[in-house]
């Protein structure tokens, strides 16, 4: 693999140089991207649709369905992105995911029709889905193994760092602009735009696609004792879809993914309707976004001698926890402890996924294996929003989906505990 395909020439210049060792620049230029990919997030997205719904008359429901249909492209386009992602690194797909996702969230701001909301927002959410999710964790598995768990722990935590920060970004540009007519048009501006600023240069002029590209090693450099990488499995595609590791992990995917997206997207609508002010909906999304953080960061500071398995149950029983706790509440208070607790599970299985694949079935085919796994869960992340908006409709409250999401992060508890590491790498 040419040099030229994933170590730009600043990284170069700076890899000899460097006193510590390059990954961690690599990780800051992933966490940059990981806090740009938080435009077209459902949380985000949470924040704009009292505003855009009451001026177009839009459903619940159809709204949904834009983050409903980008994760079907997603799931189209993940198992190509994938093989490419191993060829020829996260240095282009993260670059393109970025400049995408900018430009499609402020052109936002120009929506008239649902067609073109349609257009533009599914856009943005195939990115956020599918190249963005391949992009930062297989550069992170490339170049940590034994550090693994702490370096994806900090990528998540700067994840949740755009969570909290983009919404309340939107909100208050939001608010700003409504003086002047702007509304909400100009809270989609403000999006693009601060994804264009955080997340693209450093990541075109730095990122490399693996430490051997460099003449390095995973979690250190070559003459260091220190961070010695732990052994790891080696799977091809097909010799790990014929694993029970491969599909039980599906299965939590599967059964995960639909409370994430659909308590996330419509948290904001029914903190309103419980009586909540949209800024205090935008305070509690922020919060449980910040606990989403404090999870992330704890992860990276167990031992890693501990079962992933483990934490993949505890982040269910916190995601179903907080689904049951969002149904009751009345105040801010209440929503705050419901939404953290939420928030702490949405932490977990963020963090603890990416590592679990890779753990598993090891970074040499990681793109090709992930994007296949990765199709399953953009095609739940799919469902959640369609299925919340649609009980929403017809019920006129957000219960009857609190409670089924709920019950699917239960069942996803029993498949934790039964997603074993395999036990027969591909030679």
């Amino acid at each position: 693999m040419p040099a030229s395909y994933s170590a730009p020439y600043l990284a170069r210049v700076l890899v000899p140089r460097l006193p510590f060792f390059y990954g961690w620049v690599v990780l800051g230029c992933v966490c940059l991207s990981g806090f740009a990919r938080q435009g077209p997030a459902v949380a985000v997205l949470s924040i704009f649709i009292v505003p855009m719904t009451a001026e177009f008359g839009w459903s619940r429901t159809a709204i949904a369905g834009a983050v409903s249909v980008g994760g079907l492209l997603a799931a189209v386009v993940s198992p190509m992105i994938g093989p490419v992602l191993d060829r020829r690194g996260a240095r282009l797909i993260l670059c393109a995911a970025v400049l995408a996702t900018g430009l499609s969230t402020m052109a936002l701001s120009l929506t008239q029709s649902l067609a073109v909301f349609y257009l533009l927002f599914c856009f943005a959410r195939l990115n956020w889905a599918s190249p963005f999710e391949l992009g930062l964790y297989g550069a992170l598995n490339n170049w940590f193994v034994a550090r693994r768990a702490f370096a994806a722990s900090i990528a998540t935590l700067a994840q949740m760092a755009g969570l909290v920060a983009l919404p309340l970004i939107a909100q208050f540009a939001m608010n700003k602009g409504g003086a002047q007519g702007g509304d909400w048009r100009h809270g989609w501006i403000a999006v693009g735009a601060t994804v264009l600023i955080v997340g693209f240069v450093p990541t075109f002029l730095l990122l490399v696609r693996k430490p051997e590209d460099v003449g390095l090693l995973p979690d250190r450099k070559p003459t260091s004792t220190a961070g010695v990488a732990a052994v790891e499995p080696r799977f091809s595609r097909a010799a790990a879809l014929r694993t029970s590791s491969f599909w039980l992990l599906s299965l939590y995917t599967v059964l995960v993914f639909p409370v994430q997206a659909g308590v996330s997207l419509h948290q904001a609508p029914h903190l309103i309707e419980r009586g909540l002010s949209p800024t205090a909906a935008a305070t509690v999304i922020a919060f449980f976004s910040a606990m989403s953080a404090v999870a992330s960061f704890g992860i990276g500071l167990l031992p890693r001698r501990w079962p992933v398995r483990y934490g993949l149950f505890v982040a269910a029983l916190a995601l179903s926890g907080g689904s049951f706790g969002l149904i009751v509440v009345h105040s801010l208070t209440a929503a705050c402890l419901a939404g953290g607790l939420f928030g702490l599970g949405i932490g977990g299985i963020l963090t603890l996924l990416p590592v679990a694949w890779a753990d598993y079935f090891g970074r040499e085919s990681y793109g090709a294996i992930r994007g296949m796994a990765l199709s399953l869960q953009v095609l739940a992340q799919a469902v959640g929003p369609v299925l919340s908006g649609a009980l929403r409709d017809w019920s006129g409250t957000y219960t009857d989906s609190l409670i089924v999401l709920g019950i699917l992060a239960v069942l996803a508890m029993a498949a934790a505990l039964f997603a074993r590491p395999a036990r027969a790498p591909v030679p």
